[in-house]
């Protein structure tokens, strides 16, 4: 019973594992650039350390930074914001030895500490995958922002406020802000994924995820209050007659492709991609599940052979060897 309780203990040590693995978020970033890493916690944490330890093993990931000491050390530091309950993480001058895995981590006094985040960097010499010109970006309320997130791997496309839902496809909204995402490409033929957030609201300030397949990169929005003259524009622009304006010829900061039929098609090849990789991953997991089950009954068969086994010799032990035996002959008429 206890091989039994053993080997299961094994098999859902294995699928847990699978599944956290398989959760790692992946961020990559150009060699000398820099990167801030948003971690979110829970309420009943603010009181506690926070820090960011290195490694693949979670048991031996090595301090890197602390909230308590040391807040900063070599090329990155770290903060804490006790009253959105958010602690960043900046790196900078990143070089291929900054490869590696890193977490988010509560140290709990007296109890094991808590991992909230594990994520990959990987600093490549040439272009990211993904990446975004700017990680903060700032807005006005009523307004709107937007974030282009140029991107050159596949996968399912999808714009999330940390720690909560989001958006995919083309359209949605988040705490009832409008948000619209458009494929295109720009003048240099690069993939652009621009993320449009309308309607701003004091609330929409926050971390930000934009996610291409299996990388993603955190980005920060901050909105802030319209000024007297702002209002007072607004007010001007929406009073003015509109047969009395003029079209504007003010130039476009950058000129944008867009092609609607690829860009549907694209998005075609994105969802049949996303569904085979969960397929992928099903049947990854089946195939564990299997071959940890057969193994389990290979060894249960195993013990039990070896337990009729050794029941038959204990009984022939036991047997007395001068104990006499009668024969009988039997005939047949």
């Amino acid at each position: 019973m206890a091989l039994h309780l053993s080997l299961l203990l094994l098999l859902l040590l294995l699928l847990l594992i699978f599944f956290r693995v398989s959760a790692v978020g992946h961020v990559s970033v150009e060699t000398g650039g820099s990167i801030i890493f948003p971690c979110h916690y829970d309420l009943n944490h603010i009181n506690h350390v926070k820090y960011w330890c290195k490694g693949y093993v979670w048991v031996l990931c090595s301090y890197v930074v602390r909230t308590d000491h040391p807040k900063s050390s070599g090329k990155t530091s770290i903060s804490d914001d006790l009253n959105k309950r958010i602690f960043t993480v900046t790196m900078t001058d990143l070089t291929s030895w900054d490869s590696e895995n890193y977490r988010c981590v509560v140290e709990i006094n007296g109890g094991p500490d808590i991992m909230i985040q594990w994520l990959y960097l990987s600093v490549t010499p040439g272009t990211p995958e993904l990446y975004v010109e700017q990680q903060e970006v700032t807005g006005v309320e009523g307004g709107s922002v937007t974030v282009r997130c140029y991107y050159s791997n596949a996968g399912d496309m999808k714009w999330c406020r940390m720690g909560g839902d989001g958006v995919s496809g083309y359209s949605g909204t988040l705490h009832g802000t409008s948000v619209t995402l458009k494929r295109t490409s720009d003048s240099n033929n690069r993939k652009v994924l621009t993320v449009t957030m309308s309607g701003l609201k004091m609330e929409n300030t926050d971390w930000y995820w934009c996610r291409v397949g299996e990388l993603e990169m955190p980005v920060h929005i901050t909105v802030s209050q319209q000024t007297a003259t702002q209002r007072t524009s607004k007010m001007t622009s929406t009073t003015q007659d509109p047969t009395t304006q003029q079209p504007s010829a003010s130039p476009i900061a950058e000129p944008v492709q867009t092609d609607n039929t690829s860009q549907g098609a694209e998005g075609n090849m994105e969802e049949i991609h996303q569904r085979s990789i969960d397929v992928k991953v099903l049947l990854i997991s089946l195939g564990m599940l299997v071959v940890v089950t057969a193994g389990i009954l290979v060894t249960w068969k195993m013990w039990r052979k070896h337990s009729n086994f050794s029941l038959l010799f204990i009984y022939l032990q036991s047997a007395d060897p001068e104990q006499d035996i009668t024969y009988s002959t039997v005939q047949t008429e």
